[in-house]
């Protein structure tokens, strides 16, 4: 690759970081569906509160709590710099995290160290991630495998992001044949293979045909968080595409949405709910709602992208400690000890 490419991939990340810090990047019109979720109080949960415990499992490996640092970044200093402190705040309090996209590594190796996180992390599961679209452009099991490698990924996540493809300047919007490309990575992979929606959701029939095709785990990404298209808007030169993305400003299937037709279609499936979650609380309303992680992105960014490396961690770990504290608070509220009991509680209601 031309030092013109790393230095376009550099800008492209770059941007991305300063548009979600600083633009108004949330989906309009959409909204997660979380408001419309809501705990059956129990005024006698017959639970000591200190006794509460969140710890969980996720493919063998143990995590304090069931929570998850949803991919974002990489590919440039800033973006190294912002994962490694993610890394820290996450092994502390013993979340699981994935990494942005990996693609500036495969082309590039002297970024590899912006996702190389491993030394801050050894003991939590770490996702590598690479873009499904990049199958049709080039890439194959043996690329993946090279992601796992540089990360020293305990599990692979193929994101799909095609709204974002075709409203970015560079965009790849090639998605032909996909499935069977995926399916041919799943058998090959060696460690689990997840896919992930970048904030539009993921439908029933199609997450069924991701299951099929041997995929180990789905994170819905639904609407009502980040909408990509808004993103890229603001990066775009072209007045067609500018003004195009404005009408997809409300696109995607909600979180909640998503995860309730996913759960009711695929009662085994091992499913990730992200997508606009803010809170503690959120976290409890899909894991009652049937996921096994709840993933918290953009939220995170801007204590993350502080300069002080030592400033943004203690940052991170206390906006870490009152998700906990709030996640823990929910349960007490219900009467659940376990998160075994939250996922199987029958103290929720979605009035929609």
């Amino acid at each position: 690759m031309k030092a013109t490419d790393n230095e376009s991939i550099a800008k492209r990340k770059k941007e991305h970081i300063a548009i979600c810090l600083n633009e108004q990047v949330a989906g309009v019109g959409v909204t997660t569906g979380l408001e419309h979720v809501h705990f059956i109080h129990n005024a006698l949960p017959d639970v000591s509160f200190q006794e509460i415990g969140l710890e969980t499992e996720w493919f063998g490996k143990r995590l304090s709590a069931p929570l998850l640092v949803s991919s974002m970044t990489g590919g440039t200093d800033e973006a190294g710099a912002i994962n490694r402190r993610l890394a820290i705040a996450a092994e502390e309090r013993g979340w699981a995290i994935g990494l942005g996209s990996m693609r500036a590594a495969i082309e590039h190796e002297e970024l590899e160290s912006t996702f190389s996180i491993r030394k801050e992390a050894p003991n939590i599961p770490v996702i590598a991630n690479l873009g499904a679209v990049q199958l049709n452009y080039g890439y194959g099991p043996d690329t993946c495998k090279r992601a796992v490698d540089i990360a020293e990924a305990d599990a692979l996540v193929l994101h799909v992001n095609s709204m974002q493809e075709v409203f970015q300047p560079e965009g790849d919007t090639d998605f032909r044949g996909l499935l069977k490309r995926i399916e041919e990575v799943c058998r090959a992979c060696p460690v689990p293979v997840g896919v992930k929606e970048v904030g539009w959701g993921l439908d029933a029939i199609t997450a069924a045909l991701l299951y099929d095709a041997g995929v180990s785990f789905l994170d819905i990404a639904g609407a009502g968080g980040t909408s990509w298209s808004q993103v890229e808007k603001f990066r775009t030169s072209s007045p067609i595409q500018r003004a195009a993305a404005e009408a997809f400003q409300g696109w995607g299937i909600p979180t909640v949405e998503s995860l309730l037709e996913l759960r009711s279609r695929l009662p085994e499936a091992v499913l990730i709910a992200s997508g606009g979650l803010h809170s503690g609380v959120d976290a409890a309303k899909t894991l009652a709602l049937g996921a096994n992680l709840a993933g918290f992105g953009r939220s995170l960014l801007p204590r993350a992208a502080i300069t002080d490396a030592a400033l943004s961690v203690s940052s991170l770990l206390e906006q870490f400690q009152v998700v906990e504290y709030q996640l823990r608070a929910a349960m007490f509220g219900i009467g659940a000890a376990t998160i075994e009991q939250l996922r199987s509680t029958s103290r929720i209601k979605v009035t929609c």
